[in-house]
């Protein structure tokens, strides 16, 4: 199943999903190219499992559009839809050996006998476990488990392959091994590839780009590195990273104010005199040292006190206070080089600059 050329591969339009009352997805429109491998990332019960059951047929929608390959397959049953399946929980047959768990997909294709053992072979050997197909699944460790499970998805080349968080039941090492080993053989198939996650670091990794969910609700799609360095909205730059927010208010359409410090920022839309929230990521904040060297007089730096310093082995952590903060105190990621360098030390002032293009301004969230 191919989609008409310039149209989208897989296209969700204005999709709805209620459970009685209780709106779980709501007007969800987005569109994935063919090839690519989009995660959906939020925190628990943002609805992005719903929507990977309703792309799959298993949690038909209420309303709205789902389209394959330039095919409506709104309401299509799953076994009528043209994708494979890898779950959390592997969800392999315990009394079956490898071979027919990867085989038993294929077995009513209409290939023949000789034909699905070449199959599973290949695929075995295309995950890492050509050894491994006489084993049952208790036999396999979870990693072990998990290629198998991917293998079995693949096996008849579907056009989408769906993934339900497939690494979180692993442990951290493994995780990591295998959502590399899970993006090179995307990339050497093709195939057009949704996967949902909470886990920030798995989607900035893997993703080609990333979907951001929130009560329901699309909250931004954009590549890593879009969604990382130019959120949206405060609840992305909360979710993805780290964040500093800070109470401020806006000056013209390029400065705020933190305090009664005037500082630039990136350009916004509110209303001069707005009660915001400045936000930076610690990462972002530069340190000058603390000597004369770093200017506190200058566009954009202070001299703040560093009240605490923790480290974390390719980084310090440090709390910094200064009296426009208020409550808060910022939090500022300097390199093991910069401290060393700048002689930057617990209960002494320093010199900081927020750099204009990094300061971001967002509006205050109800109740706070």
């Amino acid at each position: 199943m191919k989609p008409a050329e310039n149209q989208p591969y897989l296209s969700i339009e204005n999709l709805w999903k209620a459970f009685g009352d209780f709106v779980a997805l709501r007007d969800i429109d987005l569109s994935i190219t063919e090839g690519e491998f989009v995660c959906f990332l939020g925190p628990s019960g943002c609805g992005k499992t719903t929507l990977l059951r309703a792309i799959a047929g298993l949690d038909l929608q209420s309303r709205g559009c789902v389209r394959q390959g330039g095919k409506d397959v709104s309401n299509l049953p799953p076994f009528e839809r043209d994708f494979g399946i890898v779950f959390q929980s592997y969800a392999l047959f315990p009394n079956l050996t490898i071979e027919k768990n990867v085989a038993f997909g294929l077995e009513n294709t209409g290939r023949s006998k000789s034909e699905i053992t070449a199959r599973v072979s290949e695929l075995l050997a295309l995950v890492g476990l050509p050894e491994q197909g006489k084993k049952y699944p208790a036999q396999l460790s979870g990693g072990q488990q998990q290629r198998i499970a991917l293998a079995r998805a693949i096996a008849t080349n579907p056009g989408l392959l769906l993934l339900d968080e497939p690494l979180s039941a692993l442990d951290a090492k493994v995780r990591v091994h295998l959502r590399h080993e899970i993006k090179e053989l995307q990339r050497k198939l093709g195939v057009t590839t949704v996967m949902v996650t909470h886990d920030q670091e798995e989607a900035l990794a893997m993703a080609d780009r990333i979907v951001v969910m929130n009560h329901g609700m699309i909250e931004q799609v954009g590549t890593p590195t879009e969604i990382y360095c130019e959120p949206e909205t405060l609840f992305v730059a909360d979710f993805i990273g780290e964040m500093n927010q800070i109470a401020a208010k806006t000056g013209n359409a390029n400065t705020l104010h933190i305090g009664s410090v005037e500082m630039n920022c990136i350009p916004h839309t509110f209303a001069p005199d707005s009660d915001i929230l400045a936000a930076i990521r610690p990462e972002d904040v530069i340190p000058h040292g603390n000597d004369d060297a770093g200017d506190a007089s200058g566009v954009n730096s202070l001299k703040v006190l560093v009240s605490e310093m923790e480290f974390l082995g390719s980084f310090w952590r440090c709390r910094l206070k200064h009296t426009c903060f208020d409550k808060n105190e910022l939090i500022a990621d300097f390199s093991i080089n910069a401290v060393r360098r700048l002689e930057i030390v617990e209960g002494a002032m320093t010199t900081i600059e927020m750099p204009a293009n990094r300061l971001m301004a967002f509006d205050v969230p109800r109740g706070l």
